[in-house]
């Protein structure tokens, strides 16, 4: 017996020694990590893609007891299962038998009616729930969704369609038929109008602030001469008759849009007269087909890739954030780059292999790891504070005392996010370096090359892999980076893009938009945390998708120059 304990021992012992233990838990470890990311990305997904498909709306009877009853309309949110002890408390009376009970959240809607668009309810004291199919979902540019009965339909004060079915008769539907027209109308005047004030009226305010500055160079210089101002003011006026014309045109078009209303009937029962001009869409849940809601579905997420922020960043697109983020990432890989691949090929190739050069390697390495919002104050007081006043005073004294450079804007975030970064491109360049053969140096330089020529045509191209895979992980650090944003550049609501037909096209001053803090921003600065909480799972799905197709790009590259100088590793 303990000869066979003996040989089992050994057995055991010859197993452990043998690694295949820690193979097995490391495998253990690259599956719990792969399921926990897995589960994490498709928990984002479902509940921030969810967010836009069109929900049936119930209409129930709700009474707790010793209330009066009322009517509810809602969409259903989500439902979460409670303590009876825990209402009681709230000062619920709910009866002694009971020791869980249901509680759904509501979308109520209608927030400029009855101050907020959310609420609990107790399950139980839900009944007569139906779904009507005349029942409609508005989203509007302002206060929310808006949920009833559609009534009538005015132009001009006078009604031109009207019901008082609410069930779909043929009134209701005409009515309803004519509410979708008065919609379409009110869209294509909005989309004029967002282009007279955002593309026409911007240009010629850009080229009258361009005139403004130019005198005020010319005062500055005592270059202002009668002439000089004469020109000045005869552009000047021209653009003020341009201004003008747009004006009076944004006027008639105000007028044309704000001519039509409807009548809805709430939750309630009252009925309310509102302006057609503030319904993004309309429509009927509860009367929609599978395919029908599909179609709206891809609707909606092509809105929220496409389009700007409304309502406090709690509706609308997110378009602006994207645009900001990947041309920060695309700017700070340009300037990363080459000020790595210089900085580790001087360590590596050039500098003396001495305590300074091991010195500046480990401070490279601690660079790493310092906290990001570090950076941002350093790139708040030296590149704007000190660099940027200093551009401010320089080349742009005209323009004082408005800061043009000597604010957070584009190129400082991302120079600071080049400076965050270039320590991960920097260790990857040199371990590329590190990699190529003493042989293939030398057979370059025995057939005549210099040492810059070699390091140009033989070990930078096979290097170009790792400092491929250096700009990879500093793209990946850099796309999700928000604290040092905060204090260089980024904000919550940009007026416009930095890229667009005004002179010199590429504005490096100005602000942006950026997905890392639209999350921060709609997640904890909202005004309205219920109606955020979807846009945070949707937007944060999107900042990884973002990464990773910049990530994919990326290697895409890597993977191509591997192949294309793979003759030289011969």
């Amino acid at each position: 017996m303990s000869t066979e304990m003996k040989m089992k021992k050994k057995s055991v012992s010859e197993w452990v020694k043998s690694g295949d233990p820690w193979v097995w838990l490391n495998a253990g470890a690259v599956a719990i990590s792969v399921i926990m990311v897995v589960g994490l990305l498709l928990l984002i997904a479902v509940r921030g893609l969810g967010h836009f498909w069109p929900a049936d709306v119930v209409e129930s009877h709700y009474a707790l007891p010793g209330e009066p009853e009322y009517n509810l309309v809602a969409e259903r949110v989500e439902s979460v299962e409670v303590p009876a002890a825990q209402l009681r408390e709230a000062g619920i009376a709910i009866p002694d038998n009971h020791q869980l009970m249901q509680r759904t959240l509501m979308k109520t809607g209608n927030r400029d009616v009855y101050g907020s668009d959310f609420r609990w309810v107790i399950d139980e004291y839900l009944t007569e729930t139906k779904r009507p199919e005349m029942m409609f979902t508005a989203e509007r540019r302002e206060w929310g969704n808006l949920y009833g009965y559609l009534k009538a339909v005015k132009e001009d004060g006078t009604i031109v369609s009207e019901t008082a079915d609410l069930e779909p008769t043929d009134s209701a539907l005409a009515t309803w038929n004519a509410f979708e027209k008065s919609i379409e109308r009110a869209a294509r005047i909005f989309d004029e109008i967002h282009v007279i004030e955002k593309k026409d009226i911007g240009k010629i305010n850009y080229a009258l602030e361009r005139i403004r500055l130019e005198q005020r160079r010319l005062e500055l210089e005592g270059k202002l001469t009668p002439a000089a101002e004469a020109d000045l003011a005869a552009e000047r006026s021209q653009y003020d008759e341009e201004y003008k014309g747009l004006q009076q045109s944004l006027i008639d078009l105000y007028a044309q849009i704000n001519r039509d209303t409807f009548i809805v009937q709430v939750m309630d029962g009252t009925e309310h007269e509102m302006p057609v001009a503030k319904i993004v869409h309309a429509f009927r849940p509860n009367a929609m087909s599978v395919g029908q809601k599909m179609g709206f579905y891809f609707t909606k997420v092509w809105e929220f890739l496409s389009d700007e922020p409304r309502e406090a960043n709690t509706e609308g697109g997110v378009f602006p954030a994207i645009f900001g983020t990947v041309m920060m990432v695309l700017l700070m890989t340009v300037l990363v780059t080459p000020f790595g691949v210089v900085a580790a090929v001087y360590l590596r190739e050039y500098a003396a292999q001495g305590w300074v050069t091991r010195t500046i390697r480990i401070a490279v390495n601690n660079l790493a790891g310092v906290p990001s919002i570090v950076y941002g104050v350093f790139g708040l007081g030296f590149f704007i504070y000190f660099l940027g006043s200093g551009i401010d005073q320089a080349f742009f004294p005209e323009a004082l005392p408005s800061p043009t450079f000597g604010t957070g804007g584009l190129m400082w975030a991302s120079i600071t996010l080049a400076l965050l970064t270039v320590p991960v491109v920097i260790v990857a360049t040199e371990e590329g370096l590190s990699r190529i053969p003493r042989n293939v140096r030398e057979g370059s330089l025995a057939l005549g090359a210099t040492k810059f020529e070699t390091l140009w045509r033989v070990v930078l191209p096979m290097a170009s892999p790792a400092i491929m895979t250096g700009v990879i992980l500093a793209v990946a650090r850099a796309a999700g980076e928000v604290a040092p944003l905060m204090l260089v550049g980024v904000v919550k609501l940009a007026p416009s893009l930095p890229l667009d037909g005004n002179y010199p096209y590429i504005h490096l001053d100005q602000k942006f938009m950026h997905l890392g803090f639209h999350i921060y921003d709609v997640g904890f600065q909202s005004p309205n945390v219920e109606a955020a909480r979807p846009l945070v799972y949707a937007t944060a799905l999107l900042l990884v998708i973002v990464i990773a197709l910049l990530n994919l790009s990326a290697v895409t590259i890597r993977n191509h120059l591997r192949e294309k100088y793979k003759s030289l590793e011969m």
